[in-house]
């Protein structure tokens, strides 16, 4: 079939650096246009990008009716809004996470035409590395999965970022946090029953810029996480089962086209070296993200995820923030 006709909104440094580069190299893509409120940006974008058309505004690109599907990597505030206004305008949106402020923000999403796509950019659900880690955690070969947990940070403490802006949706919880969650929803394919959370706010951006959070998935199976926006740069994440280990080495910034590892060790060395290590082909998960999203317009395959799926992510982060407040455990 013809590839998928995509535009771009915004001249986002996560979309110009990763997603679109990715989105280029897919075999049923075509990225057709880019907008921003400023042309020069547009222009710049398109012409390092081998774009053919830029626009200096998102309504402009949102009535080119040669583009079918559009990707949303505006500001987090920003995110339900042009969603919508695509969505509206006959397009299939791809948005970046978190889909939106809150539960109450995301349920506006159900306006959206029901004939169009709506999804949020959860690139990892599309990495090789995590499909096989859920294979691997349904085959049993870990036992019972006890405690799955995540460790993720940068350091970022620069006042003008915009993951430094409370108004904006920053903070560590709605920019990374967020992986923590979603990982564990994709391996245990369950939702947790209960959360709570332990955040320490910068005192003078007011976002989160260290979240701790245990969330309960009943049957005895814990997430426990941290993350930070000031802290050393890593990335880690672990299933403990009743019988074995496996641990995803980079589990969110996977190199684009690089091979990746997941470890499986038997706990017959309490330091971890009896572990084995099983390489992921190389692959690009912005492309493979893409490419599944137009497989979807064309008919030829079913999203599991969409609008619902985002409002179910955002009543979780929401109960841990309702956490941070009450200090007591909140249920979704």
């Amino acid at each position: 079939m013809a590839p998928v006709k995509w535009g771009i909104l915004g001249a986002a440094k996560i979309g110009l650096e990763r997603v679109i580069p990715g989105m280029l190299k897919g075999s049923n893509v075509e990225v057709a246009a880019i907008a921003s409120r400023e042309l020069g940006k547009a222009e710049a974008a398109a012409a390092r990008l081998g774009i053919p058309k830029a626009y200096g505004s998102y309504e402009e690109l949102l009535a080119d009716p040669e583009i079918e599907a559009v990707y949303n990597p505006l500001p987090n505030n920003l995110h339900v809004a042009w969603t919508l206004r695509a969505a509206r305008a006959g397009k299939h949106v791809l948005c970046e996470k978190p889909m939106a402020m809150d539960a109450e923000d995301a349920r506006a999403l159900r306006a959206c035409p029901p004939d169009r796509l709506v999804m949020e950019a959860f690139m990892v659900r599309f990495h090789p590395q995590w499909i096989r880690a859920r294979e691997i955690v349904r085959s049993g070969r870990l036992g019972e999965v006890r405690a799955l947990q995540m460790l993720f940070a940068y350091n970022n403490p620069d006042p003008d970022n915009i993951r430094n802006r409370l108004e904006t949706g920053g903070g560590a919880l709605m920019d990374i946090g967020c992986y923590a969650m979603v990982g564990a929803r994709t391996l245990l394919e369950a939702d947790p029953v209960r959360v709570i959370a332990l955040i320490d706010r910068d005192p003078v951006f007011g976002t989160d810029r260290l979240s701790s959070a245990i969330m309960d998935f009943g049957g005895g199976r814990h997430l426990t996480f941290a993350v930070s926006t000031q802290a050393a740069r890593f990335q880690r994440f672990q299933v403990l089962g009743t019988d074995a280990r496996l641990e995803i080495v980079v589990p969110v910034n996977a190199p684009q086209g690089e091979a990746t590892r997941l470890l499986l060790d038997d706990g017959s060395a309490v330091d971890g070296s009896g572990a084995v290590a099983e390489t992921i082909p190389p692959c690009d998960q912005y492309t493979l993200q893409a490419e599944a999203f137009g497989r979807a317009i064309r008919g030829e395959e079913t999203l599991p995820w969409g609008i619902e799926d985002s409002i179910l992510n955002m009543r979780i982060l929401d109960a841990l923030f309702r956490s941070e407040k009450s200090g007591r455990w909140e249920a979704p």
